[in-house]
């Protein structure tokens, strides 16, 4: 079943007084369980077709289409709401609160999207003890391993449960040993009725990939 729908995309952007297109006419579809790899060097476009899936940039032309529904085009309202509800985007460089635990991390996009403070923190606990973090929930980012981040990172791209996963680069900052639990959480994501797309040059990542 195919669950992203993107067709003949087309994103542009002005750069030192010049029109740049990393993206012209691109089209991908990817179905539900399957976990796609973009990969290529830095500059190539992955990094902007995951910012446009996830709603934070419009592109040009083109549509983008999850379950369905198309996004391109959603008034901000819409746009919010698809945001906090159909994708779940995980930044390379982790983007975590550093003044709040890593519980707090992830009730806090509960919280912004209505749910109460106890179905919040429920919903962080949850997370984290399948993240196996049970231990570091109280812990702050600066306090925690690079991989440890990055799997608390995960769990707050989780906390409404989207059917879409976008990842920037997931091990860039992370080391050997770090990269092998991170791996093995994003194919499980997939395996459990999700689409996850993972913008890397990381080889590591072939072997996981349903797709290229």
């Amino acid at each position: 079943m195919t669950l992203l729908e993107v067709t003949n995309l087309t994103v542009e952007y002005s750069s030192g007084g010049y029109k740049v297109r990393p993206l012209k006419d691109f089209t991908l579809h990817v179905d539900k369980r399957e976990l796609t790899l973009l990969l290529g060097a830095s500059g190539c476009g992955k990094s902007t077709l995951l910012s446009a899936i996830a709603g934070l940039l419009r592109p040009l032309s083109g549509s983008i289409r999850v379950g369905g529904a198309e996004v391109v085009g959603l008034g901000n309202r819409a746009l919010t709401r698809y945001r906090q509800t159909s994708v779940g985007v995980v930044f390379q460089a982790f983007n975590l609160i550093p003044s709040l635990n890593a519980r707090e991390n992830i009730e806090l996009i509960c919280r912004t999207a209505g749910q109460s403070r106890t179905a919040g923190r429920e919903r962080a606990e949850h997370l984290l003890e399948m993240m196996d973090l049970g231990s570091r929930m109280n812990h702050r980012p600066g306090s925690m391993s690079g991989g440890q981040q990055q799997r608390v990172a995960i769990a707050r791209a989780l906390a409404l449960d989207p059917p879409v996963i976008l990842a920037d680069e997931p091990t860039a900052h992370l080391d050997y040993i770090q990269v092998e639990g991170v791996l093995k959480t994003l194919r499980d994501l997939a395996d459990a009725d999700r689409t996850v797309i993972i913008a890397t040059h990381d080889e590591r990542l072939l072997a996981l990939a349903d797709r290229i």
